[in-house]
């Protein structure tokens, strides 16, 4: 790929402009690698860890294991971490069904959810076995102004069936900040002073080793994230985890496979050592991610457009939102990330329904595990305002190779003029 002497020039000022930024994210790296390395060390993993488990899975105690120090990496009581969550969705969803019984409520108190949320919660007999089909009553606190957490809202909307309070971490599809660690501990507090026996969650999706501590560090109840977005490392074939209280981690689990049984079996089919490894090279690869998301937001912004976060804010997930003036700008940022990738670099990707989206989708998924959002990638709504949210990255050389060859891609199809 070559670049014209503007782009680069561009990129040799951006990366002076943030290089103190990236020092600090070299600090954050350490922290969180240390700190996975120590729980690895305390429950003493070894190789005989890595083996593979078939049938029931009895007794397998790499699978154990990798739970013990999913919960000390956590700051958690305990962990359920498995292959078998097909996605961030379905861990979601599995550790909502867990806690959540008929006639109980769930209020988000972070607007409305990511998309694929949506049907998940469903609404009353709507026949396909949502958490509203089962009875569970569903209600949302938007955010005010500047995407803050609406206080008096969400006071008004705590009533006595109210079980479940969600937190998405994540900006989402929404261009607002993502919440911080010190925030989510801010909204943990607030709402137990309001009903004690509430149930806390949090959405923990893009949000893993971005900052020093984990939501359940400041008193979340239970969280759930994906193994192909941070914690996985880029190399987790498949999988979540769930972590928080015992009591609700062990609910997640009778629900992911049956009463009575829960985390005891699961034959992990040769998946524990990747999750393992994907472990401990997740706090330097979300790291790598996090850098390329300040790089992507000084580039644009020298090139006038807008971009949530700025590259000099704090950084508390992965997603860097890019705003457009319109859908053809939108669609050729995502398919020149897309000309960048390792992996089907030759594809055109194209606006679809997707499964789950309420709108047409498109996606710039050129990784080596599908739909691996650590790795470098991008995708976006078809819809108003047209913008772009840009994800991972194994390496921030990478990253830097996405953001110039989108910006070329632009130029080329003379929809951006940088004379």
């Amino acid at each position: 790929m070559t670049f014209s002497k503007q782009i680069m020039d561009w990129m040799e000022q951006s990366e002076e402009r943030i290089e103190d930024r990236l020092k600090a994210v070299d600090k954050l790296i350490d922290a969180n690698q240390w700190k996975v390395i120590q729980a690895f060390q305390k429950h003493k993993v070894s190789d005989y860890h890595f083996a593979s488990s078939t049938g029931y899975g009895y007794n397998d105690r790499g699978r154990e294991v990798l739970d013990l120090v999913y919960a000390d990496v956590f700051g958690a009581e305990a962990a359920l971490v498995r292959p078998h969550f097909a996605s961030g969705t379905h861990t979601i969803g599995t550790a909502l069904f867990g806690v959540l019984r008929p006639g109980d409520r769930l209020l988000y108190i972070t607007g409305k959810p990511y998309d694929t949320l949506h049907k998940v919660i469903g609404t009353a007999g709507d026949g396909r076995g949502s958490l509203g089909d089962w009875g569970v009553e569903y209600g949302e606190v938007p955010l005010a102004e500047g995407g803050r957490p609406d206080w008096a809202g969400i006071e008004a909307n705590i009533t006595a069936n109210t079980k479940v309070i969600g937190i998405q971490r994540s900006r989402g599809y929404d261009w607002r900040p993502s919440f911080s660690i010190e925030q989510i501990g801010e909204m943990v507090r607030f709402v137990k002073k309001l009903k004690s026996d509430v149930i806390v969650f949090v959405d923990n999706c893009y949000g893993e080793f971005t900052e020093a501590a984990e939501p359940t560090e400041v008193g979340v109840d239970l969280i759930a994230g994906s193994l192909i977005k941070n914690p996985g490392g880029g190399i987790a074939p498949s999988g979540g985890y769930i972590a928080g209280k015992q009591e609700y981690v062990d609910l997640a689990a009778y629900r992911l496979t049956a009463p009575g049984i829960g985390g005891e079996v699961g034959a992990m089919l040769g998946a524990t050592r990747s999750m393992y490894q994907g472990l401990f090279l997740a706090p330097h690869l979300v790291g790598q991610a996090v850098k390329g998301s300040i790089f992507a937001s000084a580039m644009f912004e020298e090139l006038g457009f807008e971009t949530h976060p700025r590259w000099q804010d704090p950084r508390t997930d992965l997603i860097q939102a890019i705003r457009f003036t319109g859908p053809e700008h939108l669609i050729a940022f995502v398919q020149g990330i897309q000309k960048a990738a390792a992996v089907d670099s030759h594809v055109v990707p194209e606006p679809w329904d997707m499964p789950g989206y309420e709108h047409p989708v498109i996606m710039a998924a050129g990784t080596f595990i599908q739909g691996g959002s650590l790795e470098l990638s991008a995708d976006a709504p078809i819809r108003e305002p047209y913008i772009a949210y840009m994800q991972g990255g194994l390496t921030y050389a990478h990253v830097k190779f996405g953001v110039l060859t989108a910006i070329q891609h632009l130029v080329d199809r003379k929809l951006l003029n940088i004379l």
